[in-house]
């Protein structure tokens, strides 16, 4: 099985948490970070995103009802 680089794009006006391989990463606002070895390792939490082929793109937090 072949793991692809992913990339992961915040179009959001904060920062960003995320765990990867048991560590916490920040994203920061505007960023973009690419991850070498896929979604494997990678544990986002919930949010508003976009997925387009190997691109994810952060959105801003879903609104409770």
């Amino acid at each position: 099985m072949t793991t692809q680089q992913i990339t992961i794009r915040s179009d959001r006006d904060t920062d960003y948490k995320f765990t990867y391989k048991g560590e916490e990463v920040v994203l920061g606002a505007g960023k973009i970070i690419s991850i070498a070895d896929g979604l494997e390792h990678v544990v986002l939490p919930t949010t508003a995103m976009k997925i387009m082929n190997n691109l994810i793109v952060i959105k801003d937090d879903v609104k409770k009802k």
